[in-house]
């Protein structure tokens, strides 16, 4: 037999005894509550980060490589009593500059205003865009989510966000939501 004929027969006989590469696996779903254990810029503090991406339904001007996401922020708790768990913070990340807007408080000290973020969304379960000044991030590429909007949020199956970038140019996002057991029992969101 020649050399150049074994060699097919050789990767054939290898394939079909099993020892060839595995399969790929497949990446493990986007909709998913992810769960991380993260500490703060001076080590002071370590928290529980659940975090869970959404997608661009139309995406930023400057064409961000991640997606957006929503991270939920708790201080995991002591012992085994759930109950003493404790919310920080939620936040959405969008990963690009968002447009700043200056709101004049409801008590005037000085010339001081707010900065805020113009955001509306909608839950599945919601008839009209509900509408909001949300605060910016540190970065400004991010926007606080209010507690009182992160319950409606939780608690749906879908959710569409929508912000403007610097440039003026409208970002729509989607999110699926999954079963938000594990963030309401690790946060005890629910508690004032």
């Amino acid at each position: 037999m020649k050399p150049t004929a074994l060699l097919p027969l050789l990767l054939l006989a290898w394939a079909s005894c099993g020892f060839a590469q595995p399969a790929p696996q497949q990446p493990p779903s986007a909709h998913v509550w992810r769960q991380s254990q993260k500490t703060d810029a001076a080590n002071t503090l370590t928290f529980t980060r659940f975090t869970l991406v959404g997608k661009f339904l139309t995406p930023p001007h400057d064409q961000v490589a991640n997606r957006p996401a929503l991270a939920v922020d708790c201080i995991p708790p002591k012992g085994s009593h759930p109950s003493k768990a404790k919310y920080l913070a939620a936040n959405l990340l969008v990963g690009t500059t968002l447009k700043i807007i200056y709101v004049e408080p409801e008590e005037i000290r000085g010339t001081s205003y707010l900065s805020k973020v113009a955001v509306r969304y909608r839950t599945d379960a919601a008839n009209e865009d509900e509408a909001g000044n949300w605060s910016p991030g540190r970065e400004k590429t991010s926007v606080a989510v209010p507690k009182d909007a992160l319950k409606k949020i939780l608690r749906a199956r879908t959710v569409a966000i929508t912000a403007v970038d610097n440039g003026g140019s409208e970002i729509a996002m989607q999110f699926d939501m999954p079963d938000p057991t594990a963030v309401e029992d690790g946060c005890n969101v629910d508690e004032k």
